[in-house]
């Protein structure tokens, strides 16, 4: 295919790159803070329905009254993060989340549920030591997105750019990144935007796994556009499997969840001979433990033979009475009945699935990377949540810490100069980049596809070991390659989704991978695994020699990948 070079172009002050929780309050709070700029978001599908926070059911947590209080949040979130969180991130998402909570209604329009006297109603979670969680039903996600979405539309100063795909930060001289190249999904053609601040907060997902929760739609962009440009990333090991993923046989449905409010009403977990099995793993909390602990039960249950005909464990909350279940657990009495079960009078199959990715790009407190004028919130971030995130602070994190960005950016912008001129070479390297699989022999994506979802879910799963860590790292490498020799059909760049789902698998691989020396710093979750060599909660590593449990706190990877040195940098 010719490389000619016809681009459109487009200047803002702001770009924010994703239209998920994170995106949506950044430019919210950019616009509001700063009327005069111009913000431009840009999302690969529609705004507002599009990305993971829309399919939020749990809930919110947040502190609003005794007994509960921010130490304990605090407490409860390093706990359940085995340590490793990033104390000040933390400290910086308790205090934020209740003022986010009482914005989200007053501002934005949000109504939360309550309880009769008019306080709002928060729910037991997992993991929690108080009842915290604020809900819409068990549609949480979609009550916070509606209302974003529709506050967006109304800001004059706002440009969104649906179906806008960013494929490249573009460097400016200096090093400052300068811009991004968009592909515009419908037209097939290429966007250079300008902008003077950028955030990427287009959400990670761990789509390269065959059973998964979050939105199909995910690549890991944002952290494979931190790989490109250089930036620090963390804890990318940490993948978190939720225990309870639908399991519905030859459906893509499989993995879909059922959240955990489940468990924190009362709901029971039960192997496949109808023992209720969490006392032989957590004897205190049962199946109101965390979901890293719960999933590798479930995971180990099935693993010794006591799972179901299927590969999963049962979860049973018919006890709590089919009323109840059916006024609290709307949203997912009705996809259970999707698919033939009743969940308000019989025990559902589930089962771990992939679901979150604690680890990303390194921020501070103002959601500054190390890459001046680029700033990273939400999933594209990592450092919150440590080795596992609680449920119920993922959405907190993204509007908390997205707010933040927004604000930053607005601060940012009018102090440091105007725009700058992206590397024209670097554009055109990307752009045929981008077309390469137009020039390869047509092939088979869907089994390359297919392939990573097998090595990633078997060999950097649950359960991880050295062999397979190694293998997995091999595998990627050549599938790698394969994919790089592996081409689509036709010439039409317009709305073409097998070109798509080439970028989507480069991605993916790219940020699967195993490390490489980028900027020198290691990044990847194959070999981050392998030199954190325990990684005792999300994931558990088996056959790997121990680490002490007070080194396990310290452990930061910016060692090199060649003599796989580990420094070990206190927490503040």
């Amino acid at each position: 295919m010719a490389t000619d070079l016809v681009l459109d172009s487009l200047d803002t002050d702001i770009l924010v790159l994703g239209a998920g929780g994170a995106g949506l309050c950044a430019a919210l709070h950019a616009a509001d803070r700063a009327p005069r700029l111009t913000v431009t978001v840009a999302v690969k599908g529609l705004l507002g329905r599009a990305g993971c926070t829309r399919m939020v059911q749990g809930g919110y947590n947040a502190v609003l009254e005794a007994p509960d209080s921010i130490d304990a949040h605090l407490l409860d979130t390093l706990q359940g993060g085995a340590w490793i969180n990033d104390q000040e991130l933390v400290w910086t998402l308790v205090n934020e989340a209740p003022g986010r909570v009482l914005e989200l209604e007053a501002r934005y329009g949000c109504f939360f549920d309550r309880h009769p006297d008019g306080r709002i109603h928060q729910k037991p979670f997992a993991g929690q030591s108080h009842d915290r969680t604020i809900h819409k039903g068990d549609l949480t996600g979609i009550e916070i997105m509606n209302r974003l979405t529709e506050q967006v539309w109304r800001r004059p100063s706002i440009r969104p750019l649906e179906e806008h795909r960013a494929v490249e930060l573009l460097r400016a001289d200096g090093g400052q990144v300068g811009g991004v190249l968009l592909l515009d999904v419908r037209r097939g053609t290429f966007v250079v935007v300008r902008s003077r601040a950028i955030l990427l907060a287009m959400g990670g997902g761990p789509t390269m796994y065959k059973v998964i929760a979050c939105s199909a739609d995910k690549s890991s962009d944002g952290i494979a556009l931190g790989l490109h440009a250089g930036v620090r990333l963390r804890d990318m090991e940490m993948v978190q499997f939720h225990p309870t993923g639908l399991i519905v046989p030859n459906s893509l449905m499989t993995g879909a969840l059922l959240e955990e409010g489940l468990r924190g009403a009362g709901g029971r977990l039960l192997n496949g001979r109808g023992e209720r099995f969490m006392q032989r793993y957590d004897g205190t909390r049962l199946e109101r433990s965390t979901r890293d602990l719960v999933a590798r039960a479930c995971y180990t249950e099935v693993l010794e033979g006591r799972g179901t005909a299927n590969g999963g464990v049962w979860i049973d909350v018919s006890h709590l009475g089919a009323e109840v279940v059916e006024k609290s657990f709307r949203g997912m009495v009705r996809r259970c009945r999707d698919f033939g079960r009743d969940l308000a009078r019989e025990p559902v199959e589930v089962g771990p699935t992939a679901h979150f990715m604690m680890g990303g790009i390194v921020i501070d407190r103002a959601c500054r990377t190390d890459v001046e004028g680029l700033f990273a919130a939400g999933e594209d971030a990592g450092g919150v949540h440590g080795a596992n995130r609680l449920g119920g602070n993922g959405v907190a994190n993204s509007t908390v810490f997205g707010g933040l960005a927004g604000d930053s950016m607005a601060a940012w912008v009018p102090a440091h100069g105007g725009l700058r001129e992206p590397d024209a070479a670097a554009i055109a390297a990307t752009v045929a980049q981008c077309r390469r699989p137009f020039d390869q022999p047509a092939g088979d994506i869907g089994a390359l596809r297919e392939e990573l979802y097998e090595l990633m879910w078997d060999d950097v799963g649950v359960f991880r070991d050295a062999a397979g860590l190694h293998r997995a790292a091999r595998a990627l490498v050549a599938l790698d390659e394969r994919l790089d020799r592996t081409g689509i059909s036709g010439n039409s760049l317009a709305f073409n989704l097998t070109w798509h789902d080439w970028l989507n698998l480069k991605s993916l691989i790219l940020v699967s991978r195993e490390p490489r020396l980028l900027g020198g710093h290691l990044v990847r979750p194959v070999q981050a695994v392998c030199l954190r060599r325990k990684s005792e909660h999300m994931v558990s590593t088996t056959r790997l020699p121990r680490v002490a449990e007070q080194d396990l706190a310290f452990l930061h990877f910016e060692g090199n990948v060649i003599d796989g040195r580990v420094p070990r940098i206190p927490l503040r």
